[in-house]
């Protein structure tokens, strides 16, 4: 078996996939901070673009992609999917590895496949700012190389324990002409209450997204633009899973475990939503595995119920598994990971039972890491390492069973931006 499979235009899709048109019953719907009702689309007006709302209400199967938005797309994708041939032999496992590779995306991670999209989305409807947070850096950097790609300007919230531990991250934002603040920030009445109580605060995804929230409510020519969670931006992402179904179809492979690393479970769902399709409408039996940090677990230990996506309470109340609103996670440094919360649609699937979680410490995503690169020739990102993590440990249960399992996963961005998180690990052990 070839260990690539080349970057055949056909493999593209013109369409994105919306997982809800193939709900028996969809998630409970967000409700309005203010009335506690069933929001209104209009409601969401204030803070995102009109034709972002249209995307992110829509139950439509297919979405096409924009002529504009698949030449932007045509720089890098679609993206490789990788035999882990390497990873097998060290293991010494039946198990058959697949992974999708988003890291050769022009910022080095998945995210670029909704920035792309929601800039363009704004640019249509005549909005020349958008605000944002970032974690790790990979959101703020995708979305300002998409600004920079049909002329918008970018503000980013960057959580202050990745702006200090991955200034790369920070420098490429600027770079595309982004502009970049630590958060919490002394700029905005959501980011003084925690800078003053201690300047030096990690800061959390969700107090970012309260400060770029609140500059988009109080400036009508900005409009938010948030790389995780919401529905549309799970349905931007399936373009993941869409290329690889095609792909391995010219294999003649089916996935029975699927896995992808969760923070706001936007790559995870990216890969998985369309291989849920077939579970849903062809009763194709595969496992689906959400990984995520022990020291932010959503959903092993949070609870289901209504919460705010921020911190300060600006958004609109979603239905998800969360630790709260006011949790405030260790600075590990898989910081795309740092969220309180689960995308609605991800959490509705662990609730009926077809997406489990696992979660893993810090010290094994970091080993995990380790092995890859040293046998893919890959340093992943840190976040992407809890996914590798995962299927090391499905192809060591195959081993045991001597099962031929495909697994397939998402290296949902690489690690190069996060040499330091590396070296400070190492620093650690030794």
């Amino acid at each position: 078996m070839n260990r690539y499979a080349f970057r055949n235009p056909y493999h593209l899709p013109t369409h994105f996939y919306n997982l809800k048109a193939d709900l028996e019953e969809l998630p409970p719907p967000p409700l309005n901070p203010l009335t506690k009702k069933p929001l209104n689309p209009q409601d969401l007006e204030v803070i995102f673009p009109k034709s972002f709302i249209a995307q992110e209400i829509s139950t439509e199967r297919f979405i096409p992609i924009p002529p504009e938005v698949l030449e932007a797309y045509s720089v890098f994708r679609p993206t490789p999917l990788i035999y882990g041939s390497k990873l097998m032999e060290y293991l010494d496992t039946p198990a058959r590895i697949f992974y999708k590779y988003e890291g050769v995306s022009p910022t080095g991670s998945h995210k670029t496949n909704t920035a792309l999209m929601q800039a363009y989305l704004a640019k249509k409807d005549g909005i020349a700012s958008l605000s944002t947070e970032t974690g790790a850096g990979q959101w703020g950097s995708s979305l300002s190389y998409a600004g920079s790609k049909f002329g918008l300007n970018i503000q980013v919230y960057m959580v202050r324990a990745s702006f200090r531990q991955k200034p790369g991250r920070r420098i490429m934002m600027e770079i595309f002409g982004g502009r970049v603040m630590e958060s919490p920030s002394p700029t905005t009445e959501a980011g003084r209450k925690y800078y003053a109580e201690n300047p030096d605060h990690p800061g959390s995804l969700g107090i970012a997204i309260s400060e770029a929230v609140e500059v988009a409510v109080k400036n009508p020519e900005i409009k938010y633009s948030l790389g995780s969670v919401l529905d549309a931006v799970l349905l931007h992402q399936s373009i993941i899973g869409l290329e690889a179904e095609k792909q391995l179809q010219e294999i003649g492979l089916l996935p029975d475990v699927v896995i992808g690393c969760v923070g706001g479970g936007s790559n995870f769902a990216g890969l998985s939503f369309p291989f849920v399709r077939k579970s849903l409408k062809e009763n194709a039996a595969i496992k689906f595995l959400a990984v995520e940090p022990e020291a932010c677990p959503s959903i092993t230990k949070g609870e289901l119920g209504y919460d705010h996506g921020d911190s300060v309470g600006l958004t609109p109340l979603l239905f998800m598994h969360s630790l709260g609103k006011d949790f405030i996670p260790p600075a590990i440094h898989a910081g795309g990971l740092r969220y309180h919360g689960m995308a609605p649609l991800v959490s509705h699937l662990v609730k009926h039972g077809m997406v489990k979680a696992r979660a893993y410490s810090q010290r094994a995503v970091f080993e995990a890491a380790r092995i890859f690169l040293k046998t893919e020739g890959i340093l992943p990102a840190p976040e992407s390492a809890h996914a590798i993590a995962a299927v090391i440990d499905e192809a060591l249960e195959a081993k045991k069973t001597g099962r031929p399992v495909n697994i397939l996963f998402n290296l949902s961005g690489h690690g190069f931006f996060d040499i330091n998180a590396y070296d400070q690990r190492n620093k650690a052990e030794n």
